[in-house]
């Protein structure tokens, strides 16, 4: 898998959980998987790919935002 497969992989992990979480349904096995990440070297090496410009402009990349996982975790946890 490459890097821009890795992120937009683990973005669509993210906006199924958002979508559970919205709709009222249970997200814990993406939320599991996406704290791993987040908690993961590839992640940090994404997000200093991403800082450095090295990926597509085009690329959906919320997952690599310092708080969009931490708030969605935080979220989940005062809701579930």
């Amino acid at each position: 898998m490459t890097q821009e497969e890795r992120i937009a992989y683990y973005e669509s992990i993210l906006d199924s959980a958002e979508q559970k979480i919205a709709g009222g349904q249970d997200a814990s096995a993406e939320l599991r998987e996406l704290e791993a990440y987040y908690t993961s070297p590839l992640w940090k090496e994404d997000y200093a790919a991403d800082e450095a410009g090295l990926l597509p402009k085009d690329l959906k990349r919320g997952v690599l935002s310092q708080d969009g996982i931490d708030y969605l975790l935080e979220g989940a946890e005062l809701h579930g």
